[in-house]
């Protein structure tokens, strides 16, 4: 009897390895909204990890983790690093490509609980309505990656979450540009007022004149 269970754990386990065997072996996730707002502003949130606690969704589940940043200010070469609680864990970020207005690349690991290397990008797109932001992230899958798989979405666990960023950096990102609008308008108010004072104040000065020959 005993010898039966045996075997038939042996087929449940080699069966569940084999179901497992042919999960996908990588992965990606990607997530889209429209800013009303210029590419640049949205730009400059993504390239300078000093602002990402601005909006990642992921700081805002240990707001006292541990920061450490490397590497270059912004752009290209910039290093992240951060040490929290179990629900944002241990990693790193590094940025491997940054192109103003268009497009933010990075290498995206993570240290604990588990270890895992991602690609992650972000794309901009200007249009009438303002800007595409599209943010993906790309990855394999090892054994437990895709054991993982088949109890839980991954798109839909991740997917959550850059839905969440993308709507703070909408926010972020829209109150920012309608900021700069005003206050070029108010720039550009001031220099009319000051152009007209200027100009009565020339032809006050030509009368002045004229009246004193």
């Amino acid at each position: 009897m005993l010898k039966k269970i045996l075997i038939a754990a042996a087929i449940v386990v080699v069966g569940l390895v084999a179901v497992i065997a042919t999960r996908p072996s990588t992965f990606a996730i990607e997530r889209s909204t429209t800013i009303d707002a210029p590419s640049g502003v949205i730009y400059g949130y993504l390239e300078d990890f000093h602002r990402w606690p601005e909006w990642s969704p992921w700081d805002k589940l240990d707001p006292s983790q541990k920061r450490n940043y490397e590497g270059e200010k912004a752009g290209k070469g910039a290093i992240y690093s951060w040490s929290g609680n179990d629900q944002v864990g241990e990693g790193r970020m590094t940025i491997t490509e940054a192109s103003p207005k268009e497009r933010v690349a990075l290498v995206l690991e993570f240290l604990k609980p588990w270890k895992a290397t991602n690609d992650v990008t972000f794309v901009l797109a200007e249009s009438k309505e303002g800007t595409k932001l599209t943010w993906r992230m790309e990855g394999t899958n090892d054994f437990m990656g895709k054991a993982f798989s088949l109890v839980m979405d991954m798109d839909s666990m991740v997917g959550k979450d850059f839905e969440n960023g993308l709507a703070s950096l909408k926010t972020l990102g829209e109150a920012e540009a309608k900021k700069l609008v005003e206050e070029q308008a108010a720039r550009e108010a001031a220099e009319k007022e000051a152009a007209e004072k200027a100009a009565a104040e020339a032809v006050q000065d030509a009368g002045s004149k004229e009246a004193a020959r």
